[in-house]
Parts: C-alpha cells; structure tokens; sequence
C-alpha cells in the first residue's frame, strides 16, 4: 500500500514508500565502517520515523505485533548514519554503528552460516539448533502472551503469574539434576527442554529478552573485561 512520503524537519524524501498489506517494510541494516550485512528486520511507519530521527535504530516486531528499540534490552544499539530507500521503493538499507553484535545470538551478524548446494541440508538443520531454536520458542510464547488462546498451556501459565511460572522453573530444574544424579541420560534432554521452556516463560513474563541473555554470557568468556 503505498503512502505519503515521510518528512524529516521539512526535508521530504524524494519516492513513494510502499509498504505490504501489514503496514511493513524490510530494512536491512549494513556496517557504516565495512559495509557488512548485520540483519534484516521490518519497520512500519513509526519505526522508520523514529530510525530517520536517531539516533537508533528502530523496529517493528512481528512476533509481538509491537515497535522495537534495538538494543533497549541488550544494550546492542545500532545509531544510524544514512537511510536509503530502493528505487522501487519496497525496501530500506540502514547504515549503522553496531555498539556491540547485531545477532541475538551472540554473533557480529545474523547472517553468520554459510550455505553452498553441497551442504544446503545440513546447513538448514544447523540452522534450527541453538539460539535460532530459542528464539523461535520466545517468540511462540510472546504471542500467547501477547494472544493468549483458550487451552494453551503457555497461556494458563501466565494467567497463573509469575510465582507459579517460577514454581515451575525450581521443579523442572530439580527434575533435571534428579536425571543428571541418577545417571538417566535418556531423560536429561527431555527434562532440560522442560526446564528451557519454563525459564523462557517466566523470562516473557517478566520482560527479558533472550538477547540479554546471550550479552551476558559473551562478557563472561575469557579475555573479555
């Protein structure tokens, strides 16, 4: 749908905006300084309002149906030094200063696993493991925060609050070492699963994001002050 051109301080861009049916736009943000890709997220209207004032950029999140300060949790801010529109008018690029890495997962870019034909399979199965799978599952539990459906487990929990939700990271967390104790390596994925979940949950309801997460164990690693 395309709309009005944005103002900035009385400077109207010069092309039309075009967002999709659901008010969005791509945006890919590069390094000001080497130009490398850091990642691909959407805007809309607002967001892109806020991104052209700075002096950071903003998002538009679509898990949470909610604007995004990048950064505002992890500390990562991306500060904006041009904003480029494509000559259809469908897309964005951002050039920004990264103040730490882009990728919630600890990672400088998102785009940090290499793909060729040989290895497409395996590479689209590494793809969903780690991090990537976590924050699929944040965003699963976003919504139904954000959406909750009748007999959703997720959703019960968060009616409950957040001692009942924290009840249940303490209980998955001893059943995990019950497993680990009892030399039950069967069970010690499945029971680990349960207590991810739970934290994951009780991390939603107090609004932490994973991304902080992940901040906190890359100031850990040795040779880091």
């Amino acid at each position: 749908m395309p709309v009005p051109a944005l103002e900035l301080e009385g400077n109207k861009m010069a092309a039309t905006l075009t967002f999709d049916d659901r008010g969005l736009i791509p945006a890919i943000v590069q390094d000001a300084g080497d130009g490398r890709v850091l990642t691909l997220a959407y805007m809309d209207a607002e967001a892109l309002r806020l991104t052209l004032e700075g002096p950071t950029v903003w998002f538009y999140s679509r898990s949470r149906q909610e604007l995004w300060h990048k950064g505002e949790t992890s500390g990562n801010y991306l500060k904006v030094r041009s904003v480029s529109l494509d000559c259809d008018g469908d897309a964005i690029v951002v050039k920004a200063e990264p103040a730490g890495p882009a990728c919630h997962t600890g990672e400088t870019s998102c785009f940090h696993t290499d793909l060729d034909s040989s290895g497409l399979a395996g590479a689209q199965s590494v793809e969903r493991i780690g991090p990537g799978e976590i924050a699929q599952l944040f965003a699963v539990i976003e919504d139904r925060k954000a959406n909750p459906t009748e007999g959703s487990y997720t959703a019960e929990l968060f009616k409950d609050g957040v001692d009942r939700i924290a009840q249940k990271v303490v209980e998955e967390a001893g059943e995990t070492a019950i497993a680990g104790v009892r030399g039950q390596h069967e069970r010690i994925a499945s029971e680990v699963a349960d207590m991810l979940y739970h934290t994951l949950v009780m991390m939603s309801a107090t609004d932490v994001a994973p991304d902080a997460v992940w901040t906190e164990l890359r100031s850990r690693r040795p040779g880091r002050a």
